[in-house]
């Protein structure tokens, strides 16, 4: 749990109720110890410079190259994205996941809103997602996989071979396929 800024406790809740060792990563040795990583949501301009601060950017980048399993969500989603649209000066992602994302495409906080997305790879029953100023993928590579899409066509969840992503917050829904979905890939790459 990269565990710089952000709902990090929320997701170390959710993994930790689906049995999984949660470790906090703030600097390179703990990032050492982890079999997979999620970067939660939160502001992703401050995300990137702690991380840079704290020596876990470069690490991390090379991590993420080398098959480390990570979900991002809203702001851990433009951390893995390869490209940023609006993003602050200076600032820079982690990449791996072959998309283009747009920061805060839903707007401020009081445009925040929930709905149910269907998702086949995490079963019949629809997903709550709650979006809160989160991003939206604008465009998708041809390495990367849809998810999840609005009723409009805005993509919203992304995976790309053990990366995944989601522009939503299923941390804080009670949402937990996501989570089991993503620890399937972490235990797949561990054995």
């Amino acid at each position: 749990m990269l565990a710089l800024q952000g709902d990090f406790r929320e997701h170390a809740h959710v993994l930790t109720e689906l049995g999984a060792h949660v470790v906090l990563v703030r600097r390179p040795a703990e990032l050492e110890s982890v079999d997979g990583l999620v970067i939660p949501g939160g502001e992703s301009s401050v995300i990137d410079k702690l991380s840079r601060m704290f020596g876990v950017a470069g690490p991390l980048r090379a991590a993420i190259a080398g098959g480390l399993p990570v979900y991002g969500t809203c702001a851990g989603l433009i951390m893995l994205a390869d490209t940023v649209l609006d993003a602050i000066e200076g600032q820079e992602s982690f990449g791996g996941l072959d998309v283009v994302v747009r920061r805060n495409a839903f707007g401020s906080q009081n445009q925040s809103f929930e709905t149910e997305l269907v998702i086949p790879e995490l079963g019949e029953q629809p997903v709550h997602a709650a979006f809160i100023r989160g991003p939206v993928v604008e465009s998708v590579g041809p390495a990367a996989k849809v998810l999840a899409s609005l009723p409009d066509g805005r993509v919203v969840a992304v995976e790309q071979g053990s990366l995944l992503g989601t522009s939503f917050h299923p941390e804080i829904t009670g949402e937990h396929r996501f989570h089991e979905y993503f620890l399937r890939k972490v235990r797949a790459r561990a054995a």
